[in-house]
């Protein structure tokens, strides 16, 4: 079993729209500041997978920029239509928190509850 906290589905596109509307970045750093979000792999593939199709959905826009030290590196913005589905997603997450703070509320009741019933059986 994954010790790893499991992340919501596509939970990577909301969190690149929220690091470009941070700042503009390239990729290496958009894959350094995504570990404060819970993303402990390193999968630059997937990454420049998420950033293409964010950019084909005009969430993103791309420019290459030289570099004196290395080669150039695209670099990544947000958009309009970028910053919509920002608001949107976190209005989404918000709403999927709560259900999830429902759930884990009545799942602490339970084991509270069993906890009792195992003790009581116990004095038995």
């Amino acid at each position: 079993m994954s010790t790893e906290p499991a992340l919501p589905r596509n939970f990577l596109r909301p969190c690149l729209l929220l690091l470009l509307r941070e700042q503009p970045a390239h990729g290496y750093d958009l894959l350094e500041r995504l570990r404060s979000l819970g993303f402990d792999r390193d999968d630059p593939g997937g990454l420049y997978r998420s950033l293409r199709s964010l950019e084909r959905d005009g969430l993103v826009c791309s420019a290459w920029e030289r570099s004196t030290s290395g080669p150039d590196r695209r670099t990544y913005k947000l958009t309009r239509a970028g910053m919509e589905e920002l608001h949107a997603r976190t209005k989404a997450l918000a709403e999927a928190r709560e259900t999830l703070d429902i759930f884990l509320s009545r799942y602490a009741e339970f084991v509270t509850l069993r906890g009792a019933e195992t003790r009581v059986e116990a004095r038995r």
